[in-house]
């Protein structure tokens, strides 16, 4: 079942593993092959899995393979036991999925007639998209476009008026360059509504979940900053600019002309007014409204966001009054 989606990549030896993050071998040699990295249930000889603290079970330790694990747990197998100990298992367990396997590409799965451009699509001859690149079927391109290289785009997504760096993935149904929500509440209606002619900048190593809208500038640029995660359904509004390394949850809407700074986490359902400023390293709580701008380094809840101990008072006191 797995084989249908996920090439294998084994058998991979220890001393390729080790090139990618700190370890200790017990009972391993440098030229000792890993077939596959699999769960525990499924361990089999010649295989690779993990243990965590809180899963730990003494008693039903597999005999078959070997494991990766903690400092704090390598002492509970036996002296002979094959052991790979590591500081940070979260990020080695990361790692090692990505090292054993990968997505097929679209030529290596038979019932896909082409390789590299879906059915259905219509791209213009004059958007530049990367021979790296893969895109799904049923989608749009635009004229101007432009896609770097090892970008995927999925099925029935919607591209124009943007520049999409390297390694970058757009999912199914995401729309980017999109019109911006330029209303009047003066003039409203549909025939009202202000140009929006800015393009959409997304850097390299971002991934733009299903379902998704990023608009286009109103007169200059919407802005992804490079290593950024958007989770499903996140709309980002005209002008908005967002910083690196950032996470936003799934249904987070981001009003036009928001500037957010660095490494922020955005839980989910939170929605953000226009025209404030973010911090960098920012923790913003799920369900929460922005209102005003945030500092660095805050950690905020609630609507309005506020300091998150601040906001735990509140509730606190909420329940005492019988609120």
């Amino acid at each position: 079942m797995k084989s249908s989606f996920f090439k294998n990549l084994g058998p991979i030896s220890y001393s390729d593993i080790k090139e990618h993050f700190e370890s200790i071998p017990i009972n391993i040699d440098e030229d000792t092959y890993f077939n596959e990295f699999t769960s525990i249930k499924n361990l089999k000889v010649g295989g690779l899995s993990f243990l965590t603290d809180t899963h730990f079970d003494k008693e039903n330790i597999p005999s078959d393979g070997a494991i990766i694990c903690s400092q704090s747990i390598h002492k509970n197998f036996k002296n002979d036991y094959p052991l790979i100990v590591v500081n940070d298992l979260h990020s080695a367990v990361a790692k090692l999925s990505s090292i054993f396997y990968r997505f097929l590409t679209n030529s290596e799965i038979e019932i896909l007639d082409k390789p590299k451009i879906g059915s259905n699509c219509n791209i213009s001859k004059y958007a530049i998209i990367d021979d790296s690149c893969e895109v799904g079927k049923n989608c749009v391109i635009s004229r101007g476009v432009e896609i770097g290289k090892d970008s995927i785009v999925k099925n029935n997504v919607v591209i124009k008026n943007a520049i999409l760096g390297n390694n970058v993935v757009v999912c199914d149904n995401s729309c980017i360059g999109s019109s911006g929500f330029g209303f009047d509440l003066k003039k409203r209606g549909s025939s009202n509504l202000n140009p929006q002619v800015g393009i959409v900048i997304i850097n390299e190593n971002v991934h733009i979940g299903a379902s998704c809208t990023i608009d286009r500038g109103k007169l200059d640029f919407t802005v992804i900053g490079k290593n950024s995660m958007l989770d499903n359904m996140v709309h980002i509004a005209h002008n908005v600019i967002l910083g690196d390394n950032a996470c936003i949850a799934a249904q987070t809407g981001i009003s036009g002309s928001v500037v957010i700074g660095n490494n922020v986490t955005i839980g989910g359902q939170v929605g953000f007014a226009g025209h404030i400023k973010i911090g960098e390293n920012v923790v913003i709580a799920a369900r929460s409204g922005v209102t005003k701008n945030i500092k660095d380094n805050s950690v905020v809840a609630g609507f309005p966001a506020t300091d998150i101990k601040e906001w735990k008072k509140n509730i606190i006191k909420q329940r005492k009054n019988g609120h």
